[in-house]
């Protein structure tokens, strides 16, 4: 991270500009596509041969746009959205935020855009003050305007107990921020100041001059008081997008139609294309699949939201009019066999070694749609985002995985003859999960695997006190620096017995910490980065997590839309600020 310990506005644009320059770096590629092993992809697109390609070219304005999906959100109220899609379908379509990203496919999607705001934030005070003020004639759905005091609320919503789950930048940051607990009972944050209707200052207890990408996250969405329903302004989010909900039937359909209030006028980026978006959810993810490639009668006006099953990928890679009608962005994502360090047996170093060992990430290759859109990871850290090529490799450890090796570990652990344990994992990873069932069974690690409805995943396993020993999961990092990465990962401080989030092998490692913190106090970009690079290694060694896998992002559209790309910044999900039809009186009424 690029933290200054100088007062002055030089220091704080070489900083910024620091991580701005990674972000292009990370996010560009050229060249092939990656092998197994590498850790990320920085190549082609498989489905077209280049990077930052639109299917479908310019849509035209109208219809119904389709979305078809597997799953409901997780969460798509602004204070509790922290999942990659949900932030991108809640930030580009229902929500406005301080500062956004540029709606362009690759590397121009990483730069920062003043959305809300008037530009990407002043600072003062060596980067602890920041000071934004918003653009004039901003409404709501209903023509009530947009303040600073309704993001002010929302910044502080964020904090409540009883919705738990989203970013949690501003606890980590804000003044006063660590013992807060939201606005009841009349309680607010005096670091967060509203001087008038248009202007609002964060106080920052440590500088940090990347403050306007934290500000693209749905913390610093508007949320008006008189709307907030608690935990169940989560069914009907106020908007101030360029789309409102009509109707929203959990685990059934949303449907979203246009807020006559938006004014493109004030937004560089989004489009809104189409008249109506409908997401029909509680599909079978095969079913999905083959609707869309035959795509046929409505279905040609339709997107997928979930990734391509792993079955379905060679019948999209053998057709090349189905293959062009894919997009695979790197998800930028790394995914890994996460152990609770805080309970037996994986309290103990040996055993955790031992499912490091065990592992065979070629399996998981195969299982999640082989080495065509996945990699298997050797580090924790993303490769291209932050090294500009292959991740490290510091284990050593053979990627089929060393079963021997492991029984010797688990020998040395006192666990001559094994044990048995549990697996959560995704409905969408159930094939991953048989793949670590079968790989740490030869070591004699009995897995029982424990799978969970998309929507409810990461509610499960953020439940520190219910969840089983072991999750499958990933981290994404929310802009292109390594401080969003490790320290969400394995810094102990934040973990939070309900809605815990990213560090859910609960690690808590007191020369891990400080690190962390003398990493973040560096105001080299290209040192800390470096620095970011090595304590991943020292922390595998410490073996909180077992590498898994990174993935591209495989979404299939049908054959009448237009504008769709896979967006860096949102780890490769459809960008839904641009995305429409070619035809929209081909559209579903």
């Amino acid at each position: 991270m690029n933290k200054l310990d100088k007062h002055t506005r030089n220091a704080l644009a070489a900083a910024l500009l620091a991580a701005l320059t990674l972000g292009a770096a990370g996010c560009s590629g050229a060249g092939g596509g990656a092998s197994a092993g590498s850790g990320g992809h920085r190549g082609a697109n498989p489905a077209t041969g280049t990077n930052g390609q639109v299917v479908g070219g310019t849509p035209v304005k109208g219809g119904t746009l389709t979305v078809l999906s597997n799953q409901d959100f997780t969460h798509l109220d602004p204070a509790r959205n922290w999942v990659m899609p949900d932030m991108d379908f809640g930030t580009r379509l229902l929500y406005r935020t301080l500062v956004t990203y540029k709606a362009e496919p690759g590397a121009k999607g990483s730069e920062l855009v003043p959305d809300l705001a008037e530009d990407l934030g002043t600072p003062s005070n060596g980067a602890k003050t920041w000071t934004f003020r918003l653009k004039a004639g901003l409404k709501y759905e209903d023509g009530t305007p947009i303040t600073s005091q309704d993001i002010k609320h929302n910044v502080e919503r964020s904090f409540s107990p009883d919705l738990p789950g989203g970013p949690d930048y501003a606890a980590r940051y804000l003044v006063g921020g660590k013992d807060y607990r939201g606005p009841a009972e009349g309680k607010h944050l005096d670091s967060v100041k509203t001087p008038d209707a248009r202007t609002i200052v964060f106080e920052l207890h440590k500088p940090f001059a990347e403050f306007p990408f934290a500000a693209t996250l749905p913390t610093f969405a508007p949320v008006p008081q008189a709307q907030d329903k608690g935990p169940q302004y989560d069914n009907r989010p106020f908007s101030s997008g360029p789309y409102k909900i009509d109707t929203y039937a959990r685990d059934k359909k949303l449907v979203l139609v246009r807020n006559t209030h938006w004014d493109p006028k004030s937004d560089s980026v989004r489009k809104a294309y189409p008249d109506r978006i409908v997401v029909t959810m509680g599909l079978k993810g095969n079913q999905i699949d083959d609707r869309l490639i035959a795509s046929s009668g409505p279905d040609a006006s339709a997107v997928s939201w979930a990734q391509l099953r792993p079955e379905s990928i060679s019948k999209v890679l053998t057709k090349a009019d189905v293959k062009a009608r894919l997009l695979a962005e790197s998800s930028s994502c790394t995914e890994a066999v996460q152990m609770h360090t805080g309970r037996a047996p994986f309290d103990n170093l040996k055993v955790r070694q031992a499912v490091q060992y065990a592992l065979d990430r070629e399996a998981i290759v195969t299982a999640a749609g082989g080495p065509a859109v996945v990699d298997a990871s050797t580090a924790a850290m993303p490769g291209p985002l932050f090294t500009g090529g292959k991740q490290p490799d510091t284990l050593k450890i053979p990627l089929s995985g060393d079963p021997e090796k492991a029984k010797q570990l688990l020998k040395e652990a006192g666990k001559p003859d094994g044990f048995a344990t549990q697996l959560t994992v995704s409905m969408n990873d159930k094939r991953i999960g048989e793949a670590i069932q079968e790989s740490l069974g030869k070591a004699g690690i009995k897995v029982t695997i424990e799978t969970v409805d998309p929507s409810a995943f990461y509610d499960t396993i953020g439940d520190t006190k219910s969840r089983t020993d072991l999750v499958y999961t990933g981290w994404c990092p929310d802009y292109p620096s390594g401080s969003t990465f490790l320290p969400f990962m394995f810094d102990g401080r934040y973990i939070k017995e309900k809605g815990n989030s990213g560090n859910h092998s609960l690690f808590k490692d007191d020369a891990t910490m400080k690190r962390m913190d003398e990493i973040a106090a560096l105001t080299d970009g290209a040192q800390a980065n470096k620095a970011w690079q090595e304590l991943d290694g020292q922390i595998l060694a410490k073996a909180p997590i077992a590498p898994g896998a990174s993935k591209r992002r495989t979404l299939l559209v049908g054959t009448n839309v237009a504008g769709a790309y896979g967006h860096t910044s949102w780890s490769g999900q459809l960008d839904y600020a641009t995305v429409g039809l070619a035809d929209p009186a081909k559209s579903a009424n």
